[in-house]
């Protein structure tokens, strides 16, 4: 579990191995079944995950009961309630089990204390944070302004494995469209 993290903190910041021993002190490794939440709407959000491996969604449910999937996080991705966490405030939306799953947590206090330790870290995480911004704005601006016909396209290229891990009624709603919809896109 441990190597998957190295590397991929070594995919952007060169950590050897007795900096990386250091590093994974502060996180701490969690499993959770599926459907087990990690995050629910209106309580604390204490941790950020890393997935070593497993399925996850977080989504939100609207005043009318319609739920909005912001994103799935699969191996090697990172996934909280980001306001949540970083504030301190109850979370405003939920993340979930689509399998079984390992992760290695962290907390905030954790996290302030890893990046002011190892500048490498603070290095890291900035990185990950512009790459989930941009990753956030495409696709916002995707939702607003492509075609489901595009919008599933790019879904299916940021999650190549999906179709062998998530429901289509979990990838409608990803996507916003009906299920049948998705049924024409994906055949067509």
């Amino acid at each position: 579990m441990n190597e998957l993290l190295k590397n991929h903190i070594r995919k952007i910041t060169p950590v050897n191995d007795d900096e990386f021993d250091a590093i994974s002190t502060y996180f701490t490794a969690q499993r959770f079944k599926k459907h087990q939440f990690l995050v629910q709407t209106g309580k604390p959000a204490p941790y950020e995950f890393f997935v070593t491996k497993g399925l996850l969604k977080s989504e939100v449910t609207d005043s009318s009961g319609k739920t909005h999937i912001l994103q799935f996080a699969y191996e090697e991705w990172w996934i909280s309630d980001m306001q949540a966490f970083n504030s301190g405030e109850p979370a405003s939306l939920d993340i979930d089990c689509l399998e079984n799953t390992e992760v290695l947590s962290i907390t905030y206090d954790a996290k302030e204390r890893l990046c002011a330790n190892f500048r490498c870290m603070e290095y890291f995480f900035r990185k990950k944070s512009n790459a989930g911004n941009i990753a956030l704005q495409k696709r916002v601006l995707m939702l607003m302004q492509a075609s489901a016909a595009e919008r599933y396209e790019q879904l299916i290229h940021q999650y190549p494995q999906m179709h062998a891990r998530i429901s289509k009624k979990l990838i409608a709603a990803c996507l916003g469209i009906t299920r049948e919809t998705l049924s024409r896109l994906s055949n067509s």
